[in-house]
């Protein structure tokens, strides 16, 4: 048993690894902790394939991917949520998200916007 790394204190398998693995997140909170959990893991196609179609033209997976092989995640906080729930077509989340990369400790924070494309909760501009 593993513990997710998003800070929900439930077990990888029962918490972001289902959708990581296909299966829709239920809320702009789910999608945002499997982001992160995506990004602990090195998982760059998910990260790209849940972003709305109009950030995701601007997505560089290379880049991408070369940031996530130089960066120790620490750790995501999430600060407050507005809509976002099942029954919304979208929603924000603050959150905070810790990590070290280069030999420095760095604090990422951002009010995310979601929303949904065709049924699917994705990450975009707002």
């Amino acid at each position: 048993m593993t513990q997710c790394p998003c800070g929900s204190g439930q077990d990888l398998d029962r918490c972001c690894a289902p959708y990581i693995d296909g299966n829709p997140a239920p809320t702009a909170e789910a999608l945002l902790r499997s982001r992160y959990t995506a990004y602990v893991l090195g998982n760059v196609d998910y990260i790209a394939h849940t972003m709305s179609m109009d950030i995701r033209d601007t997505f560089d997976q290379i880049e991408a991917e070369n940031t996530v092989a130089r960066t120790t995640w620490q750790g995501l906080e999430i600060r407050e949520i507005a809509d976002g729930g099942e029954d919304d077509d979208s929603g924000t989340v603050e959150f905070t998200a810790r990590f070290e990369m280069g030999g420095e400790n760095r604090v990422h924070h951002e009010r995310a916007n979601f929303r949904r494309e065709d049924g699917k909760w994705m990450v975009g501009t707002g």
